[in-house]
């Protein structure tokens, strides 16, 4: 049986929970409600363009913030996913048709928004040829023309391995190549089964070997990882040579995901960036909240 390395952590409080049936949180991860005139723009120019967000769909506790900052994450091809997760909020179910309309629309909002860097993910589309990887390349195509200054970030699914897919979204030439590890290789077949460890090492390598943009990379914890798991997949990380790692606190979503083995606490960040950074990692971005596209353009500034 595995053991955790960590020392213990502080638990919920048992029989606590939130209305959405989670456990209560530790006062370190709750967020109060962020309601100001900044978020009202974002919501309202989402609203007008028929735009979906990962902020949303994803039920990521840093939307307020976010919001308040006049930016968020854009979802790109729809919010239903042919990939079931079990970490994740967003709906697994047959996708829509494709907008063909998006990519300029996300652009006219980017420019709207003022945004000095745009962060673009989407649904995992299995459906699809390319995966998808030719609307990532549209919207970025898009956002160059209309706001030619913007800095712009894609977190993309592993498009199941094909290279030449990836190759679609390399000519586009976004300034940060994104896709998330997620999680450690023993915690595949629980949380992620259709996805693979490998697949995506050599997903972030191919993008390493095969062009110079920043590539990065995020992970949960609190699944039940090992602290020696963890080291593993950093020393792997740092031998393809990811430029950016995240990593922040899974919160199950519902009672119908995966259970928090833990929380752990904003000390232990501090300890795992430390490994992080001996395991040869340069760029690290770890705290109880952090999420793959959280502060963003702050963490690609340090780069």
């Amino acid at each position: 049986m595995k053991q955790n390395l960590f020392n213990i952590v502080s638990q919920p409080a048992a029989g606590s929970s939130l209305p959405s049936g989670r456990e209560k949180l530790p006062e370190y991860l709750k967020r109060g409600i962020i309601n100001t005139e900044e978020t009202k723009v974002v919501r309202h120019i989402l609203k007008n363009y028929c735009l979906n967000t990962v902020c949303e769909a994803a039920r990521c506790p840093n939307k307020g913030e976010c919001y308040a900052k006049n930016t968020a994450t854009f979802l790109i091809m729809g919010n239903k996913c042919t990939r079931n997760c079990r970490f994740c909020n967003i709906t697994n179910s047959k996708p829509e048709p494709i907008n063909y309309e998006e990519p300029e629309k996300i652009a006219d909002a980017v420019l709207q928004l003022g945004l000095k860097y745009a962060v673009i993910t989407s649904v995992t589309r299995d459906d699809l040829p390319d995966g998808g990887a030719s609307i990532f390349a549209k919207v970025i195509k898009n956002i160059r023309m209309k706001s030619p200054d913007t800095k712009v970030e894609v977190l993309t699914p592993d498009f199941q391995g094909r290279h030449e897919d990836i190759d679609i979204v390399i000519k586009a030439n976004p300034d940060v190549f994104n896709h998330n590890i997620e999680t450690v290789p023993s915690l595949y077949k629980k949380a992620r089964p259709q996805a693979n460890y490998n697949r995506s090492l050599d997903f972030l390598s191919y993008i390493k070997n095969n062009s110079k943009i920043l590539t990065k990379t995020g992970l949960m914890v609190g699944l039940g990882e090992t602290k020696e798991e963890l080291i593993c997949v950093f020393n792997n990380l740092a031998s393809i040579g990811c430029d950016i790692l995240t990593i922040g606190q899974y919160i199950a979503p519902s009672k119908k995901h995966i259970k928090v083995d833990r929380y752990y606490t904003p000390e232990e960040y501090i300890e795992l960036e430390l490994l992080a950074k001996k395991a040869g990692i340069k760029h690290t971005f770890f705290s109880p909240l952090t999420r793959s596209s959280y502060k963003a353009y702050e963490v690609f500034s340090e780069n």
